[in-house]
């Protein structure tokens, strides 16, 4: 039963997401760019959602929503899955995300990012990658588009981090920008690269916001071990209501080849 609502939540969202980038591809060329984000962000990313509830068995709940804000904001986001950027992009807007540059040159799906507003970087060009990620950011604030950013850099396994990335402190420190952490259990349904998804309640939970200070590393560390906190909790108590998805935590083959 599980691969069946599995597959059939994995048709319908990608479908979803197929469609919404070849429409925008098409029409993204000639209306507003407030159009598309609206498009995206009140009806089809909600349908596709919708879709994986009823049919995947994946339901959305958000906690701390008071600390949601639509215009000046960096939000720090966990990255384990797609799932919790099309959740993001629901919750925050008109928020605009940091993207690796080679995804832009994707056909269709990387055209309709750029066309949505998404900042590209360069990781290779250095000073200058900051640079310009820096003048876009400033650019996309002044439109009232808060940025999202995932400071791993990469989707990492439930359990797992490593050393978040300093661009969006020197995008926080030069814009005058509260940094809002958001954990989340993502990867413990909807696994990175894997199409198979495990039914249940995923939990996006916003954090108070955080202003950066003088020191950059004791600032990065404490926001890093906010938010590894709260996802071991969100791991913990999904571990406990929804025993199977066990298996998604890191070391669990480890344990499972001991148990054995």
């Amino acid at each position: 039963m599980f691969a069946v609502r599995s597959w059939l939540g994995t048709l319908w969202i990608y479908f979803w997401i197929a469609f919404g980038v070849i429409l925008t591809c098409i029409f993204g060329w000639f209306v507003p760019q407030k159009w598309i984000i609206a498009y995206w962000n009140r009806f089809q990313l909600h349908i596709a959602l919708w879709g994986l509830r009823v049919l995947g068995g994946i339901s959305i709940e958000v906690r701390g929503r008071q600390y949601i804000n639509q215009e000046r904001a960096i939000y720090a986001c966990k990255h384990e899955s797609a799932l919790e950027t099309y959740v993001m992009t629901t919750l925050v807007t008109r928020g605009v995300m940091i993207l690796k540059k080679e995804l832009t040159y994707i056909p269709l799906f990387g055209w309709a990012q750029w066309l949505y507003g998404l900042i590209p970087v360069d990781r290779s060009a250095g000073a200058r990658a900051m640079k310009n990620m820096l003048a876009a950011a400033q650019k996309r604030v002044e439109q009232k588009r808060p940025i999202i950013i995932f400071p791993e850099g990469h989707r990492m396994k439930p359990g797992t981090t490593q050393k978040y990335k300093p661009g969006f402190l020197f995008m926080a420190q030069h814009l005058n920008l509260p940094v809002i952490p958001v954990a989340h259990n993502t990867g413990m349904f909807w696994p990175r690269h894997s199409t198979h998804h495990f039914p249940g309640k995923v939990i996006i939970e916003f954090m108070e916001p955080m202003m950066p200070g003088a020191d950059k590393n004791a600032f990065i560390e404490d926001l890093q071990a906010r938010i590894e906190k709260k996802c071991a909790e969100l791991n913990a108590e999904t571990v406990k209501n929804y025993p199977y998805t066990a298996v998604n935590l890191a070391g669990a083959e480890e344990k499972e080849k001991n148990a054995a």
